[in-house]
């Protein structure tokens, strides 16, 4: 019989029975008060695993990379079995962190070094040129290098935790990093290596941004890269597209040490498909970001423990000394700036966006002119916000992602920016409580130069694939705090080159008593610091495609009006606006026109929504000779600035270089 101890919990009654369990204990039953049913146990089918580390491996299943090749394709990995892609695959990315000397690629081997279960099993490598018994062994030859190869932003994200310092995960998802010691890119260390195919190509000396340096300085500086990335336990391996045209894509190839770089150049650059990678083969052009290690300062030509190095000849990239990825993304630019045109594509430092009936329009400015707020816009597409290429199959955006400044970043006046700031998204050396992980865009204790870096497809109105037919309207932004170019203005052929190669704004500068007065500031193309050949070659070809599709030239002055800085008004926003609105419906076109003095800017007497009174800017001004003196001046801020451009000739009559020269300002 059995014992009834009337125990009860809830809805359920614990019997205890007559029968023994084990250590001589009773054995318990349970029954449910309403059913009496017996309780089992849900735990379920044990898990078919023996060990811990045999759990975590049941946990990831195995990626769905294709094995198959797509259809019609005879690329480089064509038609093999997926072990032997491997084994391509990796040895490709022994060949390209191969020593010169040595003429040997590193054993390479795909996994995470901290994964056993990865490691040990992947294939692995070793490239050789030569016999390399021939030549002397040195003490990374005898280890493996375990290539991270195209990592997802999760994974990323995990190694970026796990072994990076300054690595968080803030509030909205996003992954915060520190770029380190430098927060911005190095101008005056970047060099460019000048032999027989860049010497007559590129543009040096006076106004250039190339500075030079000999392939023998750059191959010592290349080995020094290639070693520091061989001697680590695992390198970080991005193979990426530039230029959203399938026509003129090209191939990239990443090696870094860092997964902060590895995610970044995952946004900025186009992410391939798995099918795509199949076919990938050999990089058009190689990075080598060894960014945590030094360069000799005892190198010839170096001035200081940072290099950024560009061989065009070898399509490589050398980077030493500076973790600010940003070097990556415009060391890419550069490329493309000599890449393209010497395929007949144009290359351009620009935002673009697309209306609804596909009329496309190119924005050129310089920081602070309103390029990014004026390019984004609801109803119209974005295209891209920063980087362009022009080709007889109209635009296209080189890049895969939006490189974002985040300081004083507020919701209201940037939402798409705001709400990109996600998972996936990099920024870069911002600010962020300690406890929630909210970030304050307003704190400039790092630096001023915050950014984010994400995918574009993280803006709601991006056009994908990004790219659109030939333009309509370039537009070409100037914030003048002199006060003196009108509202919009539009531009002959001529006066579209001329003001093109100038690629002005005015910049406000403080001084120690208070008084604040305009700077000129010029930057060649609207991006002297890219450009790899004379900016005359890049206007030429401007002109030469706006005039074969009938696109039309505007400048747009969305600074200071009835006054220079201190005394005139900000241009509204409102009214720029609306002036950009009338472009782009082709109002404009049809508008009447005056001329003005000076710079002979044809003016547009009315636009709606618009005081016509701002539209030319001697009506603005109270003191008329204040006006005509301003005007004088910055004109020959104008003709002092281009003095450097004189001297190159485009073609044999030098006819192009003298009506560019008569668009500018005649007084």
């Amino acid at each position: 019989m059995a014992q009834n101890k009337g125990a009860e919990n809830g809805g359920f009654r614990f019997t205890r029975t007559g029968s023994m369990g084990r250590q001589g204990l009773p054995k318990i039953q349970t029954h449910h008060e309403a059913t009496s049913e017996v309780c089992h146990d849900d735990s379920g089918t044990p898990v078919k695993a023996k060990t811990i580390d045999e759990l975590h491996s049941l946990q990831k299943k195995k990626s769905s990379q294709p094995t198959t090749p797509i259809n019609g394709t005879q690329g480089a990995f064509a038609a093999i079995s997926e072990e032997d892609r491997q084994k391509q695959q990796l040895q490709s990315i022994s060949a390209s962190l191969a020593s010169l000397t040595r003429e040997t690629g590193p054993k390479v081997v795909k996994g995470d070094p901290a994964s056993k279960s990865e490691g040990q099993k992947a294939t692995h490598v070793e490239h050789h040129l030569y016999d390399a018994s021939l030549f002397g062994v040195s003490d990374s030859a005898l280890k493996f290098t375990h290539i991270l190869y195209n990592l997802s932003p999760a994974e990323l994200y995990e190694q970026a935790i796990k072994y990076e310092k300054g690595s968080f995960i803030t509030a909205t998802g996003a992954l915060a990093t520190l770029s380190g010691a430098k927060t911005g890119r190095s101008p005056r260390d970047k060099r460019v290596v000048k032999d027989e195919e860049t010497e007559n190509e590129l543009w040096w000396g006076k106004g250039s941004p190339n500075i030079e340096m000999d392939e023998h300085t750059f191959l010592v500086n290349r080995e020094r890269a290639v070693d520091y990335l061989n001697s680590l336990d695992k390198v970080y391996v991005n193979d990426q597209f530039l230029n959203w045209d399938p026509e003129h894509r090209i191939k990239v190839r990443i090696v870094s040490a860092r997964a902060y770089h590895s995610l970044f150049m995952h946004n900025m650059c186009i992410r391939p498909t798995a099918e795509e990678l199949l076919e990938f083969g050999t990089p058009d052009f190689t990075i080598y970001n060894a960014g945590q290690f030094p360069c000799n300062r005892y190198t010839h030509y170096m001035t200081s423990s940072t290099s950024v190095d560009l061989n065009l000849s070898r399509r490589e990239m050398v980077i030493l000394g500076t973790q600010y990825a940003g070097e990556m993304k415009k060391g890419l630019f550069s490329v493309m700036h000599y890449l393209m045109p010497k395929l007949q594509i144009l290359s351009l430092h620009s935002g673009c966006n697309m209306g609804k009936d596909g009329d496309v329009a190119l924005f050129f400015g310089l920081s602070g002119t309103g390029k990014t707020t004026l390019s984004t816009d609801h109803n119209r597409y974005l295209i891209g916000d920063d980087e362009h290429c022009w080709s007889n199959n109209g635009v296209s955006n080189i890049e895969g992602g939006c490189y974002a400044k985040c300081i004083d970043l507020s919701k209201d006046k940037e939402p798409d920016i705001w709400n990109a700031i996600k998972f996936g998204t990099v920024v870069e050396n911002i600010v962020f409580d300690e406890h929630t992980r909210e970030v304050d865009y307003s704190e400039k204790s790092v630096t001023e130069n915050t950014r984010a870096a994400y995918p574009i497809e993280y803006i709601p109105n991006a056009k994908i694939p990004c790219v659109g037919p030939h333009p309509k309207n370039v537009i070409l932004l100037a914030c003048d705090a002199f006060g003196v170019l009108p509202p919009v203005s539009k531009l002959s052929l001529a006066q579209t080159m001329y003001h093109f190669i100038s690629g002005y704004t005015a910049l406000v500068a403080g001084t120690e008593d208070g008084i604040k007065e305009p700077q000129a500031t010029f930057s060649a193309c609207f991006g002297a610091a890219f450009i790899m050949m004379h900016p005359t070659r890049y206007a030429a070809m401007l002109s030469e495609k706006m005039q074969k599709h009938g696109a039309t030239g505007w400048l747009v002055n969305t600074g200071w009006s009835a006054g220079r800085y201190g005394t005139g008004n900000r241009i509204k926003l409102a009214y720029t606006r609306k002036i950009i609105d009338a472009i782009h419906s082709g109002t404009l076109l049809n508008a009447s026109y005056t001329k003005t003095e000076v710079f002979g800017l044809e003016i547009p007497t009315e636009i709606e929504g618009v005081p016509s009174e701002i539209l030319d800017p001697i009506n603005t001004w109270s003191d008329k000779k204040a006006y005509k003196d301003t005007l004088l001046q910055l004109g020959g801020l104008f003709k002092k600035n281009f003095e450097v451009f004189l001297n190159h000739k485009i073609g044999k009559d030098n006819k192009l270089t003298e009506e560019i020269l008569a668009a500018g300002p005649n007084f």
